[in-house]
């Protein structure tokens, strides 16, 4: 069945506020099930492994598969913003070559990583000052995610571009089912076959297979301008440049998040196990906020992108308008809500009271200040969405690994104390919010000029 409207793209020509929110709710409803795949194993060895295994699949594990993930997603975002400007611009050749390249460029890059993450596992996690006693789990962890990272480069590219049509529904839709699946196999795999940190690996690596297949058979057959053939999957070098030319200084700005993420990672390690532990089951927590702002970002950069495409350049800053209201709104009922719960949360990752306090600690002295972000994520997504990525990056780089790190290395070791540690965040944030608003507005009004 055909999903696309040949005569109108409610995007470039529908109301502003409904499309946002139809196109919104599907990706943040997706990207919190795609949370679940991580923070369910995180749970589930948690109450049923120990405080050990909850430390070895949420901590350093999560940190370093985040920062693969996150290099890569920044790299793609340059296929989904040149694919959602042909769209708009219904450039059905050009469209068809970049997503074939999207398609080559993540087979390629998964075997690369596939064969440089079990080498370097080992390493990496003693680089970070993983705690002794979770090394090994971690290390079996790792060396199976990333053997089956092919499966979520592929889910991960493939549902960016089909966000990048228009379409957010069957991405959730696919994932929903997989996230059940791998609930299913986590509790089989862990809790029935006493495999413990394998099996919650393998469950999850399963879950991201189907969900590459399904997409992969959407992209193959549902849509009218863009159809995905597998004997044409090659690297076009034209398409491939102009891919790298927007997501490459994406792919650096996510590296510039995860290093300095790593490096607060190894400082946590350096207070134990405990805080260790809390720290992992604060970042599943976390993980909500980022989940709705990212999909605000996602929302936000695909109505640039299509507008772009179809020069409707007023319909840019009324949709920036319309997306930053509400992201502030949903985002501030969210933050009140982990403020106040947030105790009973940690329950269902630990019953260790020295872990629970730690976290509770973590989660009421920074989630305050991330109201800060959300201009962030919409004006760097707006602009990401008309292709310009490089002076945005070079403003988030500067304040993240500036701002933060220096903080990190040079202010926290005089005190030694956890929460100058953690007010790395907000000052990073405040400082890059400084410098990029006065440069979205420049760039709106030479726009609309």
């Amino acid at each position: 069945m055909n999903t696309e409207s040949k005569t109108s793209n409610p995007i470039t020509d529908g109301v502003i506020w409904k499309q946002l929110l139809i196109f919104f709710f599907p990706i943040m409803v997706g990207t919190l099930f795609q949370q679940l795949y991580n923070t369910v194993d995180a749970v589930i060895v948690g109450r049923f492994v120990g405080k050990q295994a909850l430390a070895s699949v949420g901590g350093s594990a999560a940190v370093l598969s985040n920062f693969v993930i996150g290099f890569f997603t920044g790299l793609s975002s340059g296929a989904t913003v040149i694919i959602a400007q042909y769209y708009g611009a219904k450039d059905e050749k050009n469209l068809n070559k970049g997503l074939h390249t999207a398609y080559a460029f993540s087979i390629i890059a998964s075997i690369l990583i596939s064969i440089i993450g079990w080498f370097a596992t080992p390493g990496l996690l003693r680089l970070l000052k993983t705690p002794a006693d979770t090394i090994p789990d971690s290390i079996l962890y790792l060396r199976i995610y990333f053997l089956g990272i092919i499966f979520t480069l592929i889910y991960n590219m493939g549902s960016a571009i089909m966000r990048a049509l228009g379409d957010s529904k069957r991405p959730l839709y696919y994932l929903i089912v997989c996230c059940f699946l791998n609930i299913v196999l986590d509790l089989f795999t862990v809790v029935v076959l006493n495999m413990g940190i394998a099996g919650a690996a393998i469950a999850t690596v399963i879950s991201q297979a189907v969900s590459a297949a399904l997409v992969t058979r959407s992209l193959m057959k549902s849509y009218d301008l863009l159809k995905l053939r597998l004997r044409a999957i090659r690297i076009h070098p034209d398409l491939l440049r102009a891919e790298f030319r927007i997501g490459l200084p994406g792919g650096l700005q996510s590296c510039a998040y995860s290093i300095s993420n790593i490096i607060i990672q190894a400082a946590i390690n350096n207070f134990g196990t405990d805080t260790a532990a809390a720290w992992a089951a604060f970042g599943k927590m976390d993980a909500i906020f980022w989940t709705i702002s990212g999909s605000f970002g996602i929302t936000i950069a695909t109505f640039a992108g299509q507008n772009f495409g179809a020069r409707r350049f007023d319909r840019i800053q009324k949709s920036v308008r319309v997306c930053l209201a509400m992201a502030l709104g949903l985002s501030c009922v969210l933050l009140i809500f982990l403020f106040v719960c947030c105790r009973p949360l940690y329950y269902a990752f630990t019953t260790d009271p020295s872990v629970i306090d730690i976290g509770v600690y973590m989660l009421r002295l920074i989630t305050p200040s991330y109201i800060i972000y959300i201009f962030v994520e919409i004006f760097s997504g707006a602009l990401r969405g008309i292709g310009d990525v490089l002076i945005p990056t070079t403003i988030t780089m500067g304040g993240v690994l500036l701002i933060r790190l220096s903080w990190i290395l040079f202010v926290t070791p005089m005190t030694g104390e956890l929460s100058t540690l953690l007010y790395s965040y907000p000052l990073a944030w405040g400082a890059t919010a400084l410098f990029l608003l006065p440069y979205y507005f420049r760039r709106k009004k030479k726009l609309l000029a």
